[in-house]
């Protein structure tokens, strides 16, 4: 069938190529002048399925508080008289439970640890090269309670079969050994040995070129003004080039998703929340890491890409706001220095911002709407590269009549009804 996916993300792009491997005729139109241009440019880099987590759960409004409270803090609220942003919000406080975290971290890891797969599957089939690495996320504790409140979520990755390792001094430096010049400011880790690293936005653009391969089409420069619909069917997609048909339609549009649905009468709850991101150039390999550290405390992650450092984090609620911020860049130096002060040049670093499409229980929203012809590919918020593949094999599957290879329950728009 003719499939039109709107948005040419790392999400967006794995949906189009899955599809077209199925033999489907695929269309991908995108307002930008190339694939992975926006959230997906210059992503913190982890493929960490053991590290899928809603962000809200117990203790988090109390540690809220105290984060908005800190000097390099991983959470900046902009008050804004935008009545989406407070929807938002109050959804993700009822979420801050025990029973709900556990229900929405077991949704996330089933994609996450699947999606891990299908790109495994994917390297073996192709032959993609992206400054992959496959050794695993380190999450660094500074204090004992931060360590001892491991617990619940090492239940769920048991639950799952993730592997983990609980790690001390002596246990963390043996896989990233250029931290033991700092080693007396943690007091353990957590490792999770199956996670990856990459780079999101090579990634996308080789799969791009391999979709292309497989005949989709891809009309880059043209922005998508609204869809139309008549009773329970999408009927065309309005663009700056006309009127766009096609049998089966996927919106992958991230954050701009919510504001696209709206005036068919769908609500989803997907919410821009702004990251950062440095690149920085490494000047000493062996005083680099050698795959993913997440500092616990600051909530950012610092990730080696090939001859690179990618620091990336802080959540900020301020709308559809691109302005790069200094106080965010000083906060990304000062991790990366505290951690790896002789690993790259910071001087030289590149600053990137970009919003991630967050939904206020965490799992992404994949799968049908009430809409016979309309899918959904977005929300997926900080870990949209961890469940790009999963989630591009998963919609084929849907879209083609397959049963999938893993339980959709609680995925799709459906769970807000």
């Amino acid at each position: 069938m003719r499939v039109l996916v709107l948005g040419s993300g790392v999400i967006g792009t794995s949906v189009a190529y899955y599809l077209a491997r199925d033999g489907h005729e695929v269309e991908v139109v995108d307002r930008q002048p190339g694939p992975a241009l926006e959230t997906s440019f210059a992503n913190a880099g982890e493929v960490s399925p053991g590290y899928s987590a809603p962000w809200a759960g117990p203790g988090v409004p109390l540690k809220a508080v105290k984060w908005l409270l800190m000097h390099h803090s991983p959470l900046v609220i902009k008050p804004m008289l935008d009545p989406a942003m407070w929807r938002w919000g109050m959804a993700m406080l009822r979420n801050c439970t025990e029973a709900r975290y556990r229900v929405n971290k077991g949704r996330m890891v089933r994609l996450a640890e699947y999606s891990r797969d299908c790109l495994k599957q994917l390297r073996a089939d192709i032959g993609i090269r992206y400054d992959e690495r496959a050794r695993g996320t380190l999450q660094l504790f500074r204090t004992q309670k931060q360590l001892d409140g491991t617990a619940k979520d090492i239940e769920i990755l048991q639950q799952y079969g993730v592997p983990y390792q609980l790690l001390d001094r002596r246990g963390y430096l043996e896989y990233e050994p250029a931290l033991a010049g700092v080693q007396q400011k943690f007091v353990g880790a957590l490792r999770l040995p199956g996670d990856e690293t990459g780079d999101c936005y090579q990634f996308t653009c080789a799969l791009a070129e391999r979709a292309r391969a497989l005949g989709v089409q891809f009309r880059f420069g043209v922005d998508i003004q609204g869809l139309e619909r008549s009773g329970d069917r999408v009927t065309g997609v309005r663009t700056a080039a006309g009127l766009l048909t096609a049998d089966r339609h996927v919106l992958a549009l991230g954050s701009y998703s919510t504001a696209m649905l709206a005036p068919l009468g769908l609500r989803i709850p997907v919410y821009p929340v702004k990251g950062f991101s440095i690149t920085v150039p490494i000047s000493d390999a062996s005083q680099a890491p050698e795959s993913t550290i997440m500092d616990e405390t600051y909530k950012v992650a610092v990730t080696r890409l090939g001859d690179r450092i990618r620091v990336g984090g802080t959540a900020q609620l301020s709308g559809f706001d691109l302005e790069l911020t200094p106080s965010r860049r000083r906060t990304l130096e000062f991790v990366v220095g505290d951690l790896f002060p002789r690993g790259g040049d910071v001087a030289q670093a590149e600053f990137w911002t970009g919003l991630r499409p967050m939904t206020p229980d965490g799992t992404p929203i994949v799968g049908p709407t009430p809409l016979a012809n309309l899918d959904l590919a977005t929300g997926h918020g900080t870990l949209g590269w961890t469940m790009a593949a999963g989630t591009g094999r998963l919609m084929a599957d849907l879209i083609g009549g397959r049963r999938p290879a893993i339980d959709t329950e609680g995925l799709s728009i459906a769970r807000y009804a």
